[in-house]
Protein backbone atom coordinates (compact mmCIF):
# COMPACT_ATOMS: atom_id res chain seq x y z
CA UNK A 1 0.00 0.00 0.00
CA UNK A 2 2.54 2.61 1.12
CA UNK A 3 4.05 2.20 -2.56
CA UNK A 4 1.14 2.24 -4.04
CA UNK A 5 1.06 5.95 -2.66
CA UNK A 6 4.44 6.74 -3.92
CA UNK A 7 3.60 5.52 -7.19
CA UNK A 8 0.42 7.89 -7.13
CA UNK A 9 2.37 10.54 -6.06
CA UNK A 10 5.12 10.02 -8.33
CA UNK A 11 2.12 10.41 -11.25
CA UNK A 12 0.42 13.41 -9.92
CA UNK A 13 3.86 15.27 -9.68
CA UNK A 14 4.39 13.85 -13.52
CA UNK A 15 1.03 15.12 -14.68
CA UNK A 16 1.42 18.83 -12.76
CA UNK A 17 5.34 18.92 -13.85
CA UNK A 18 3.32 18.44 -17.78
CA UNK A 19 0.73 20.67 -17.68
CA UNK A 20 2.82 23.33 -16.16
CA UNK A 21 6.32 23.18 -18.14
CA UNK A 22 5.29 21.60 -21.49
CA UNK A 23 5.00 22.99 -24.32
CA UNK A 24 1.18 22.88 -26.58
CA UNK A 25 0.97 21.62 -29.21
CA UNK A 26 2.86 18.46 -29.11
CA UNK A 27 4.92 18.88 -32.04
CA UNK A 28 4.58 15.74 -34.45
CA UNK A 29 7.90 13.80 -35.63
CA UNK A 30 9.33 10.60 -36.23
CA UNK A 31 9.90 9.94 -32.52
CA UNK A 32 6.68 11.57 -31.62
CA UNK A 33 3.40 10.12 -33.82
CA UNK A 34 0.75 12.19 -32.18
CA UNK A 35 -0.64 14.60 -33.75
CA UNK A 36 -2.81 17.46 -32.08
CA UNK A 37 -6.01 15.99 -33.51
CA UNK A 38 -5.27 12.95 -31.19
CA UNK A 39 -5.24 15.21 -28.08
CA UNK A 40 -8.22 16.54 -28.57
CA UNK A 41 -9.91 13.32 -29.00
CA UNK A 42 -8.19 11.61 -25.91
CA UNK A 43 -6.24 9.66 -27.88
CA UNK A 44 -3.09 10.20 -26.30
CA UNK A 45 -3.86 7.44 -23.36
CA UNK A 46 -4.37 4.60 -26.01
CA UNK A 47 -2.09 1.74 -25.08
CA UNK A 48 -1.32 1.55 -28.70
CA UNK A 49 0.52 4.59 -28.16
CA UNK A 50 4.23 4.38 -28.75
CA UNK A 51 6.07 4.38 -25.79
CA UNK A 52 10.34 5.06 -25.06
CA UNK A 53 12.78 2.38 -26.16
CA UNK A 54 16.01 1.63 -24.62
CA UNK A 55 19.13 3.75 -25.64
CA UNK A 56 16.66 5.58 -28.59
CA UNK A 57 17.82 9.21 -28.92
CA UNK A 58 15.42 11.90 -27.72
CA UNK A 59 14.15 14.54 -30.17
CA UNK A 60 14.64 17.60 -29.42
CA UNK A 61 12.66 20.73 -30.85
CA UNK A 62 14.60 24.35 -30.79
CA UNK A 63 12.90 27.02 -29.31
CA UNK A 64 10.79 29.05 -31.64
CA UNK A 65 10.16 32.90 -30.99
CA UNK A 66 6.69 33.60 -29.17
CA UNK A 67 4.27 34.45 -31.79
CA UNK A 68 3.12 37.74 -32.81
CA UNK A 69 -0.40 39.49 -31.71
CA UNK A 70 -1.85 38.45 -34.12
CA UNK A 71 -1.19 34.48 -34.14
CA UNK A 72 -2.30 35.06 -30.39
CA UNK A 73 -5.74 35.84 -31.90
CA UNK A 74 -6.09 32.69 -33.55
CA UNK A 75 -7.21 29.23 -31.36
CA UNK A 76 -6.65 25.87 -33.51
CA UNK A 77 -9.98 23.47 -33.56
CA UNK A 78 -10.09 20.67 -30.39
CA UNK A 79 -9.63 24.36 -27.98
CA UNK A 80 -5.86 23.56 -27.57
CA UNK A 81 -4.11 26.77 -26.39
CA UNK A 82 -1.39 28.06 -28.14
CA UNK A 83 1.63 29.51 -26.81
CA UNK A 84 0.63 33.59 -26.38
CA UNK A 85 -2.74 32.61 -25.30
CA UNK A 86 -2.87 34.15 -21.98
CA UNK A 87 -2.04 31.16 -20.08
CA UNK A 88 0.97 30.77 -17.06
CA UNK A 89 2.79 28.59 -19.85
CA UNK A 90 2.68 30.84 -22.76
CA UNK A 91 3.97 33.61 -20.31
CA UNK A 92 6.75 31.48 -19.47
CA UNK A 93 7.93 30.42 -23.00
CA UNK A 94 7.61 34.21 -23.56
CA UNK A 95 9.52 35.23 -20.64
CA UNK A 96 12.61 32.25 -21.22
CA UNK A 97 12.76 33.12 -24.98
CA UNK A 98 13.17 37.21 -23.85
CA UNK A 99 15.66 35.80 -21.29
CA UNK A 100 17.44 33.90 -23.71
CA UNK A 101 17.58 36.90 -26.38
CA UNK A 102 19.16 39.28 -24.17
CA UNK A 103 21.44 36.66 -23.07
CA UNK A 104 22.21 35.46 -26.76
CA UNK A 105 21.59 32.04 -25.98
CA UNK A 106 19.32 29.49 -27.42
CA UNK A 107 20.47 26.25 -25.88
CA UNK A 108 17.10 25.82 -23.41
CA UNK A 109 14.92 23.42 -24.08
CA UNK A 110 11.30 23.27 -22.94
CA UNK A 111 10.83 19.83 -21.77
CA UNK A 112 7.75 17.81 -23.69
CA UNK A 113 6.84 14.75 -24.30
CA UNK A 114 8.87 14.62 -27.25
CA UNK A 115 12.45 15.46 -25.62
CA UNK A 116 12.90 13.70 -22.49
CA UNK A 117 13.24 10.36 -20.82
CA UNK A 118 10.87 8.70 -18.79
CA UNK A 119 12.35 7.88 -15.26
CA UNK A 120 11.54 4.74 -13.47
CA UNK A 121 9.45 5.77 -10.53
CA UNK A 122 6.49 7.04 -12.28
CA UNK A 123 4.54 4.17 -11.70
CA UNK A 124 2.90 2.20 -14.64
CA UNK A 125 5.10 4.55 -17.16
CA UNK A 126 8.32 3.03 -16.52
CA UNK A 127 10.33 2.13 -20.05
CA UNK A 128 11.39 -1.23 -20.54
CA UNK A 129 15.01 -1.49 -19.29
CA UNK A 130 15.42 1.76 -18.22
CA UNK A 131 17.74 2.10 -14.67
CA UNK A 132 15.44 3.63 -11.52
CA UNK A 133 18.05 6.68 -10.44
CA UNK A 134 17.57 7.28 -6.58
CA UNK A 135 15.69 10.94 -7.20
CA UNK A 136 12.76 12.15 -6.32
CA UNK A 137 11.06 13.74 -9.61
CA UNK A 138 10.88 17.59 -6.97
CA UNK A 139 14.91 17.88 -7.42
CA UNK A 140 14.15 18.15 -11.16
CA UNK A 141 11.44 20.78 -10.69
CA UNK A 142 12.41 25.01 -10.92
CA UNK A 143 13.72 25.53 -7.21
CA UNK A 144 12.74 29.02 -5.74
CA UNK A 145 15.17 31.37 -4.53
CA UNK A 146 15.21 30.33 -1.19
CA UNK A 147 15.75 26.76 -2.51
CA UNK A 148 18.79 28.32 -4.66
CA UNK A 149 19.92 30.29 -1.50
CA UNK A 150 20.43 27.48 0.73
CA UNK A 151 22.12 24.80 -1.65
CA UNK A 152 24.79 27.48 -2.35
CA UNK A 153 25.12 27.95 1.51
CA UNK A 154 23.54 31.08 2.01
CA UNK A 155 24.98 33.16 -0.70
CA UNK A 156 23.64 35.98 -2.77
CA UNK A 157 21.50 34.23 -5.60
CA UNK A 158 23.17 35.90 -8.96
CA UNK A 159 20.14 35.18 -11.07
CA UNK A 160 18.65 38.04 -12.35
CA UNK A 161 16.20 39.70 -9.83
CA UNK A 162 13.71 40.77 -12.74
CA UNK A 163 13.92 37.40 -15.03
CA UNK A 164 13.22 35.70 -11.50
CA UNK A 165 10.36 37.90 -10.64
CA UNK A 166 9.19 37.59 -14.64
CA UNK A 167 9.10 33.58 -13.75
CA UNK A 168 7.40 33.80 -10.56
CA UNK A 169 4.51 35.46 -11.08
CA UNK A 170 2.31 36.94 -13.83
CA UNK A 171 3.12 39.90 -15.00
CA UNK A 172 0.90 42.50 -16.58
CA UNK A 173 2.65 45.47 -19.13
CA UNK A 174 3.12 48.09 -16.71
CA UNK A 175 5.35 45.69 -14.48
CA UNK A 176 7.30 44.92 -17.65
CA UNK A 177 7.56 48.43 -18.27
CA UNK A 178 8.78 49.18 -15.01
CA UNK A 179 11.76 46.37 -15.23
CA UNK A 180 12.35 48.07 -18.83
CA UNK A 181 12.84 51.41 -16.69
CA UNK A 182 15.11 49.76 -14.02
CA UNK A 183 17.32 48.12 -16.91
CA UNK A 184 17.43 51.52 -18.91
CA UNK A 185 18.20 53.25 -15.70
CA UNK A 186 21.58 50.76 -15.70
CA UNK A 187 22.73 51.36 -18.98
CA UNK A 188 21.42 47.67 -20.21
CA UNK A 189 19.45 49.03 -23.16
CA UNK A 190 18.97 45.82 -25.28
CA UNK A 191 17.23 44.22 -22.05
CA UNK A 192 15.25 47.01 -21.05
CA UNK A 193 14.20 46.92 -25.48
CA UNK A 194 12.81 43.22 -24.50
CA UNK A 195 11.00 44.03 -21.97
CA UNK A 196 9.24 47.22 -23.61
CA UNK A 197 8.80 44.87 -26.83
CA UNK A 198 6.92 42.24 -24.47
CA UNK A 199 4.81 45.14 -22.96
CA UNK A 200 4.05 46.22 -26.43
CA UNK A 201 2.85 42.51 -27.55
CA UNK A 202 0.49 42.37 -24.61
CA UNK A 203 -1.07 45.90 -25.08
CA UNK A 204 0.34 47.55 -28.30
CA UNK A 205 -1.88 50.61 -27.80
CA UNK A 206 -0.03 52.21 -25.47
CA UNK A 207 1.76 55.11 -26.23
CA UNK A 208 4.29 55.07 -23.40
CA UNK A 209 5.72 51.43 -23.95
CA UNK A 210 6.46 53.12 -27.69
CA UNK A 211 8.32 55.73 -26.66
CA UNK A 212 10.17 53.92 -23.72
CA UNK A 213 11.80 51.69 -26.23
CA UNK A 214 12.62 54.42 -28.45
CA UNK A 215 15.02 56.01 -25.59
CA UNK A 216 16.46 52.45 -25.18
CA UNK A 217 17.26 52.24 -28.82
CA UNK A 218 18.91 55.88 -28.98
CA UNK A 219 21.27 54.21 -26.22
CA UNK A 220 21.87 51.39 -28.52
CA UNK A 221 22.50 54.01 -31.59
CA UNK A 222 19.38 52.66 -33.83
CA UNK A 223 18.29 55.78 -34.48
CA UNK A 224 15.86 55.26 -37.22
CA UNK A 225 14.43 52.62 -35.35
CA UNK A 226 13.32 54.69 -32.73
CA UNK A 227 11.97 57.17 -35.10
CA UNK A 228 9.96 54.86 -35.87
CA UNK A 229 8.90 53.85 -32.53
CA UNK A 230 8.36 57.33 -31.54
CA UNK A 231 6.35 57.93 -34.41
CA UNK A 232 4.22 55.33 -33.47
CA UNK A 233 3.99 56.63 -29.96
CA UNK A 234 2.15 59.24 -31.40
CA UNK A 235 -0.12 57.82 -33.76
CA UNK A 236 -1.37 56.47 -30.26
CA UNK A 237 -1.95 59.02 -28.59
CA UNK A 238 -1.54 62.51 -30.44
CA UNK A 239 -1.16 64.52 -27.23
CA UNK A 240 1.93 62.07 -25.92
CA UNK A 241 4.25 65.33 -25.23
CA UNK A 242 7.46 63.15 -24.17
CA UNK A 243 7.40 61.16 -27.45
CA UNK A 244 7.14 64.76 -29.61
CA UNK A 245 9.89 66.09 -27.02
CA UNK A 246 11.67 62.29 -28.53
CA UNK A 247 11.17 62.43 -31.48
CA UNK A 248 12.36 66.53 -32.25
CA UNK A 249 15.97 65.54 -30.53
CA UNK A 250 16.21 62.29 -32.76
CA UNK A 251 15.27 64.57 -35.93
CA UNK A 252 18.18 67.50 -34.48
CA UNK A 253 20.74 64.80 -34.38
CA UNK A 254 19.81 63.40 -37.88
CA UNK A 255 20.21 66.48 -39.69
CA UNK A 256 16.49 67.24 -39.62
CA UNK A 257 16.12 70.68 -37.96
CA UNK A 258 12.84 71.72 -39.62
CA UNK A 259 10.83 68.63 -38.66
CA UNK A 260 12.60 69.10 -35.11
CA UNK A 261 11.28 72.71 -34.52
CA UNK A 262 7.84 71.44 -35.29
CA UNK A 263 7.85 68.66 -32.96
CA UNK A 264 9.29 71.15 -30.18
CA UNK A 265 6.28 73.11 -30.42
CA UNK A 266 3.92 70.06 -30.23
CA UNK A 267 6.16 69.26 -27.14
CA UNK A 268 4.13 71.67 -25.38
CA UNK A 269 5.79 71.81 -21.31
CA UNK A 270 8.31 69.29 -22.47
CA UNK A 271 10.75 71.75 -24.87
CA UNK A 272 11.61 75.37 -24.35
CA UNK A 273 11.88 77.94 -26.27
CA UNK A 274 15.74 77.30 -26.31
CA UNK A 275 15.28 73.54 -27.75
CA UNK A 276 13.55 75.55 -31.32
CA UNK A 277 15.97 78.37 -31.30
CA UNK A 278 18.79 75.33 -31.18
CA UNK A 279 16.89 73.38 -34.09
CA UNK A 280 16.67 77.03 -36.13
CA UNK A 281 20.63 77.93 -35.88
CA UNK A 282 21.31 74.19 -37.08
CA UNK A 283 19.32 75.14 -40.03
CA UNK A 284 21.30 78.21 -40.85
CA UNK A 285 24.15 76.15 -40.31
CA UNK A 286 23.24 73.48 -43.10
CA UNK A 287 21.75 76.26 -45.38
CA UNK A 288 25.24 77.81 -45.89
CA UNK A 289 27.10 74.49 -45.96
CA UNK A 290 24.41 74.12 -49.24
CA UNK A 291 25.16 77.32 -50.64
CA UNK A 292 29.21 76.65 -50.10
CA UNK A 293 29.36 73.71 -52.09
CA UNK A 294 26.93 75.30 -54.84
CA UNK A 295 30.20 77.34 -55.09
CA UNK A 296 32.83 75.38 -54.51
CA UNK A 297 34.05 77.32 -51.08
CA UNK A 298 35.72 74.28 -49.53
CA UNK A 299 37.13 76.22 -46.57
CA UNK A 300 33.39 77.15 -45.86
CA UNK A 301 32.04 74.20 -46.35
CA UNK A 302 34.00 72.74 -44.09
CA UNK A 303 33.11 74.99 -41.69
CA UNK A 304 30.19 75.38 -41.53
CA UNK A 305 29.59 71.04 -41.75
CA UNK A 306 31.63 71.34 -38.68
CA UNK A 307 29.48 73.61 -36.68
CA UNK A 308 26.72 71.79 -37.62
CA UNK A 309 28.00 68.33 -36.21
CA UNK A 310 29.37 70.17 -33.26
CA UNK A 311 25.93 71.92 -32.64
CA UNK A 312 24.06 68.33 -32.37
CA UNK A 313 23.80 67.40 -35.96
CA UNK A 314 26.14 64.24 -34.48
CA UNK A 315 24.51 61.80 -36.69
CA UNK A 316 23.35 63.02 -40.45
CA UNK A 317 25.21 61.36 -42.98
CA UNK A 318 24.90 64.66 -44.98
CA UNK A 319 26.19 66.80 -42.96
CA UNK A 320 29.22 64.55 -42.62
CA UNK A 321 29.64 63.65 -46.72
CA UNK A 322 30.06 67.88 -47.02
CA UNK A 323 32.97 67.55 -43.99
CA UNK A 324 34.41 64.79 -46.28
CA UNK A 325 34.23 66.09 -49.54
CA UNK A 326 35.46 69.43 -48.34
CA UNK A 327 38.73 67.72 -46.97
CA UNK A 328 39.04 65.79 -49.86
CA UNK A 329 39.07 68.72 -52.35
CA UNK A 330 41.55 70.32 -50.30
CA UNK A 331 43.72 67.72 -50.09
CA UNK A 332 43.73 66.33 -46.42
CA UNK A 333 42.87 63.11 -47.95
CA UNK A 334 43.82 61.36 -43.91
CA UNK A 335 41.37 63.93 -42.12
CA UNK A 336 38.69 63.00 -44.74
CA UNK A 337 39.04 59.24 -44.33
CA UNK A 338 38.77 59.96 -40.13
CA UNK A 339 35.36 62.01 -40.95
CA UNK A 340 33.86 58.94 -42.72
CA UNK A 341 34.99 56.73 -39.98
CA UNK A 342 32.78 59.01 -38.02
CA UNK A 343 30.10 59.16 -39.85
CA UNK A 344 26.86 57.49 -39.12
CA UNK A 345 26.21 53.85 -40.78
CA UNK A 346 22.73 53.34 -41.29
CA UNK A 347 21.08 50.24 -43.38
CA UNK A 348 21.03 51.92 -47.35
CA UNK A 349 17.42 50.98 -48.27
CA UNK A 350 16.71 52.72 -44.60
CA UNK A 351 18.52 55.34 -45.07
CA UNK A 352 17.07 56.25 -48.65
CA UNK A 353 13.74 55.71 -47.52
CA UNK A 354 14.14 58.55 -44.14
CA UNK A 355 16.23 60.45 -45.85
CA UNK A 356 15.40 60.93 -49.83
CA UNK A 357 17.34 59.33 -52.68
CA UNK A 358 19.38 62.81 -53.38
CA UNK A 359 20.48 63.04 -49.87
CA UNK A 360 21.84 59.62 -49.67
CA UNK A 361 23.17 58.94 -53.14
CA UNK A 362 25.45 62.35 -52.49
CA UNK A 363 26.75 60.12 -48.62
CA UNK A 364 27.34 57.26 -51.06
CA UNK A 365 29.15 59.20 -53.78
CA UNK A 366 31.40 61.18 -51.49
CA UNK A 367 32.28 57.82 -49.73
CA UNK A 368 33.45 56.07 -52.95
CA UNK A 369 35.54 58.74 -53.45
CA UNK A 370 36.76 58.75 -50.07
CA UNK A 371 37.81 54.74 -50.37
CA UNK A 372 39.47 55.84 -53.84
CA UNK A 373 41.85 58.08 -52.76
CA UNK A 374 42.33 54.95 -49.65
CA UNK A 375 43.31 52.76 -52.48
CA UNK A 376 39.87 50.74 -51.58
CA UNK A 377 39.08 50.89 -55.53
CA UNK A 378 36.99 47.69 -55.80
CA UNK A 379 34.81 48.91 -52.91
CA UNK A 380 34.45 52.46 -54.07
CA UNK A 381 32.99 51.35 -57.81
CA UNK A 382 30.65 49.58 -55.42
CA UNK A 383 29.29 52.12 -53.51
CA UNK A 384 29.64 54.80 -56.74
CA UNK A 385 27.64 52.19 -58.74
CA UNK A 386 24.57 52.17 -56.14
CA UNK A 387 24.71 55.30 -55.72
CA UNK A 388 23.81 56.09 -59.57
CA UNK A 389 21.29 53.41 -59.22
CA UNK A 390 19.39 55.76 -56.03
CA UNK A 391 19.86 58.71 -58.18
CA UNK A 392 19.96 57.62 -61.90
CA UNK A 393 19.10 61.11 -63.47
CA UNK A 394 21.92 62.93 -61.36
CA UNK A 395 25.00 63.62 -63.61
CA UNK A 396 27.46 64.45 -60.78
CA UNK A 397 26.86 60.85 -59.32
CA UNK A 398 27.28 59.60 -62.76
CA UNK A 399 30.46 60.81 -63.36
CA UNK A 400 31.79 59.92 -59.96
CA UNK A 401 30.85 56.46 -60.85
CA UNK A 402 32.75 56.53 -64.27
CA UNK A 403 35.48 57.53 -62.71
CA UNK A 404 35.48 54.93 -60.24
CA UNK A 405 35.42 51.98 -62.82
CA UNK A 406 38.28 53.86 -65.05
CA UNK A 407 40.72 54.63 -61.49
CA UNK A 408 39.90 51.15 -60.31
CA UNK A 409 40.81 49.76 -63.95
CA UNK A 410 43.71 51.27 -64.62
CA UNK A 411 45.34 49.95 -60.99
CA UNK A 412 44.13 46.78 -61.57
CA UNK A 413 46.25 46.44 -65.05
CA UNK A 414 48.67 48.14 -63.57
CA UNK A 415 49.36 45.87 -60.48
CA UNK A 416 49.24 42.86 -63.13
CA UNK A 417 52.33 44.65 -65.52
CA UNK A 418 54.26 45.24 -62.58
CA UNK A 419 53.93 41.21 -61.54
CA UNK A 420 55.18 40.62 -65.08
CA UNK A 421 58.13 42.76 -64.52
CA UNK A 422 56.60 44.96 -67.52
CA UNK A 423 57.83 48.56 -65.51
CA UNK A 424 57.24 50.81 -68.38
CA UNK A 425 53.84 48.97 -69.36
CA UNK A 426 52.87 49.36 -65.68
CA UNK A 427 54.23 52.94 -65.49
CA UNK A 428 52.08 54.00 -68.50
CA UNK A 429 48.82 52.35 -66.80
CA UNK A 430 49.50 54.32 -63.26
CA UNK A 431 49.50 57.15 -65.61
CA UNK A 432 46.30 56.40 -67.44
CA UNK A 433 44.55 55.68 -63.83
CA UNK A 434 46.25 59.39 -63.12
CA UNK A 435 44.86 61.02 -65.90
CA UNK A 436 41.11 60.67 -64.28
CA UNK A 437 42.19 61.07 -60.29
CA UNK A 438 45.31 63.22 -60.63
CA UNK A 439 45.65 63.58 -56.64
CA UNK A 440 45.69 59.53 -56.22
CA UNK A 441 48.63 59.01 -53.91
CA UNK A 442 48.17 55.30 -54.49
CA UNK A 443 48.42 55.43 -57.93
CA UNK A 444 51.54 57.69 -57.66
CA UNK A 445 53.14 55.86 -55.32
CA UNK A 446 52.80 52.93 -57.64
CA UNK A 447 54.18 54.69 -60.64
CA UNK A 448 57.24 55.87 -58.39
CA UNK A 449 58.00 51.70 -57.79
CA UNK A 450 57.80 51.28 -61.65
CA UNK A 451 60.10 54.25 -62.34
CA UNK A 452 62.87 52.99 -59.25
CA UNK A 453 62.69 49.63 -61.08
CA UNK A 454 63.73 51.63 -64.25
CA UNK A 455 66.44 53.38 -62.84
CA UNK A 456 64.69 56.99 -62.97
CA UNK A 457 65.17 57.65 -59.32
CA UNK A 458 64.29 61.36 -59.50
CA UNK A 459 61.12 60.77 -61.19
CA UNK A 460 60.16 58.58 -58.87
CA UNK A 461 61.36 60.74 -56.17
CA UNK A 462 58.69 63.53 -57.33
CA UNK A 463 55.60 61.40 -57.66
CA UNK A 464 56.70 60.08 -53.79
CA UNK A 465 56.80 64.07 -53.35
CA UNK A 466 53.62 64.14 -54.60
CA UNK A 467 52.32 61.35 -52.99
CA UNK A 468 53.35 62.62 -49.47
CA UNK A 469 51.79 65.97 -49.50
CA UNK A 470 48.56 64.15 -49.86
CA UNK A 471 48.86 61.19 -47.52
CA UNK A 472 51.97 62.32 -44.97
CA UNK A 473 51.60 59.60 -43.44
CA UNK A 474 51.80 57.04 -46.46
CA UNK A 475 54.20 54.94 -45.56
CA UNK A 476 55.15 52.84 -48.85
CA UNK A 477 55.55 56.09 -50.53
CA UNK A 478 58.13 57.12 -47.96
CA UNK A 479 59.88 53.83 -48.14
CA UNK A 480 60.46 54.39 -51.76
CA UNK A 481 61.81 57.65 -51.66
CA UNK A 482 64.13 57.03 -48.84
CA UNK A 483 65.24 53.71 -50.57
CA UNK A 484 65.30 56.11 -54.39
CA UNK A 485 67.36 59.03 -52.36
CA UNK A 486 70.21 56.35 -51.16
CA UNK A 487 70.29 54.82 -54.36
CA UNK A 488 71.27 58.62 -56.12
CA UNK A 489 73.54 59.02 -52.68
CA UNK A 490 71.49 61.74 -50.89
CA UNK A 491 72.17 59.98 -47.94
CA UNK A 492 71.12 63.08 -45.60
CA UNK A 493 67.65 63.19 -46.90
CA UNK A 494 67.39 59.43 -46.98
CA UNK A 495 68.52 59.20 -43.30
CA UNK A 496 65.88 61.71 -42.40
CA UNK A 497 62.97 59.37 -44.27
CA UNK A 498 64.27 55.97 -42.53
CA UNK A 499 64.16 58.01 -39.04
CA UNK A 500 60.71 58.47 -39.58
CA UNK A 501 59.89 55.44 -41.13
CA UNK A 502 61.50 53.69 -37.50
CA UNK A 503 59.06 55.05 -36.00
CA UNK A 504 55.57 54.24 -38.14
CA UNK A 505 57.03 50.95 -38.36
CA UNK A 506 58.25 49.95 -35.24
CA UNK A 507 60.34 46.88 -35.36
CA UNK A 508 60.96 46.35 -38.76
CA UNK A 509 64.26 45.18 -39.04
CA UNK A 510 64.71 45.95 -42.86
CA UNK A 511 63.84 49.35 -41.83
CA UNK A 512 66.36 49.80 -38.65
CA UNK A 513 69.38 47.89 -41.05
CA UNK A 514 69.13 50.32 -43.75
CA UNK A 515 68.89 53.59 -41.20
CA UNK A 516 72.12 52.02 -39.66
CA UNK A 517 73.66 51.99 -43.68
CA UNK A 518 72.87 55.06 -44.51
CA UNK A 519 74.43 56.76 -41.32
CA UNK A 520 77.51 54.90 -42.07
CA UNK A 521 77.59 56.42 -45.43
CA UNK A 522 76.26 59.32 -44.49
CA UNK A 523 79.38 59.57 -41.90
CA UNK A 524 81.68 58.76 -44.42
CA UNK A 525 80.73 61.24 -46.86
CA UNK A 526 81.41 64.03 -44.13
CA UNK A 527 85.11 62.76 -43.70
CA UNK A 528 85.79 62.42 -47.12
CA UNK A 529 83.97 66.30 -47.49
CA UNK A 530 86.62 67.59 -44.89
CA UNK A 531 89.60 65.24 -46.95
CA UNK A 532 89.01 67.70 -49.89
CA UNK A 533 88.68 70.76 -47.65
CA UNK A 534 92.24 69.78 -46.66
CA UNK A 535 93.66 70.98 -50.49
CA UNK A 536 96.53 68.72 -50.00
CA UNK A 537 97.71 68.94 -46.38
CA UNK A 538 99.31 66.31 -44.10
CA UNK A 539 97.15 63.67 -43.32
CA UNK A 540 97.95 62.08 -40.19
CA UNK A 541 96.19 58.87 -38.76
CA UNK A 542 95.79 58.09 -35.03
CA UNK A 543 94.84 54.11 -34.80
CA UNK A 544 95.84 54.12 -30.68
CA UNK A 545 95.62 55.65 -27.51
CA UNK A 546 99.58 56.78 -27.53
CA UNK A 547 99.40 58.46 -30.21
CA UNK A 548 96.36 60.31 -28.64
CA UNK A 549 97.61 61.56 -25.84
CA UNK A 550 100.95 62.55 -27.68
CA UNK A 551 98.62 64.82 -29.83
CA UNK A 552 97.37 66.38 -26.31
CA UNK A 553 100.66 66.87 -25.04
CA UNK A 554 102.21 68.25 -28.03
CA UNK A 555 99.22 70.12 -30.18
CA UNK A 556 101.98 72.44 -31.71
CA UNK A 557 103.23 69.31 -33.50
CA UNK A 558 100.17 68.54 -35.76
CA UNK A 559 99.02 72.30 -36.40
CA UNK A 560 97.71 72.44 -39.93
CA UNK A 561 97.35 68.84 -40.11
CA UNK A 562 93.95 66.65 -40.45
CA UNK A 563 94.03 63.93 -37.56
CA UNK A 564 91.53 60.75 -38.62
CA UNK A 565 90.63 58.83 -35.77
CA UNK A 566 89.08 54.82 -35.38
CA UNK A 567 86.89 55.05 -32.56
CA UNK A 568 86.81 51.76 -30.98
CA UNK A 569 83.74 50.48 -32.44
CA UNK A 570 85.71 50.93 -35.85
CA UNK A 571 83.79 54.37 -36.87
CA UNK A 572 86.11 56.68 -38.85
CA UNK A 573 85.69 60.54 -37.30
CA UNK A 574 88.02 63.36 -38.11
Amino acid sequence: MEDEDKKATGCCLFVLYNSCFRRHPVPVSPLNPISPSAVSKGSIHNSNARRPIPNQTSAVFPYSKPPTADQTKLTPPGGISRPGNGGISSELDSMIYDYQRTKGSSTLVRASSGNFMLYGNLGNLRAPGAVTPNRNILEYLPKTAKEMEKARGGGKVEASSSICRALSRRLDPEELKEMGNEEYKNGRYAEAVAFYERAILIDPEKASYRSNKAAALMGLGLLLDAVEDCREAIRIDPYYFRAHQRLANLYLRLGEPERAAKHYKLAKNEASYDDISHAKDIQVFICKCSEARKSRNWNILLKESQSAISAGADSSPQIFAYQAEALLMLRKLEDAEESMIDAPKFETASSTKFFGAQSNAYYLSVRAQVDMAEGKFENAVSLAQMAAQIDPGSREIAAVARKARSVASARSMGNNLFKASKFSEASLAYGNGLKHDPQNAILLSNRAACLSKLGEWQKAIEDCNAALILRPKYSKARLRRADCNAKMERWEASVEDYEVLVLEMSGDKTVIKALQEAKEHLKRKSVEGILEAANGSEVRHLTNKDQFHGVVKSPGEYEGKILLSIAGNGELSA
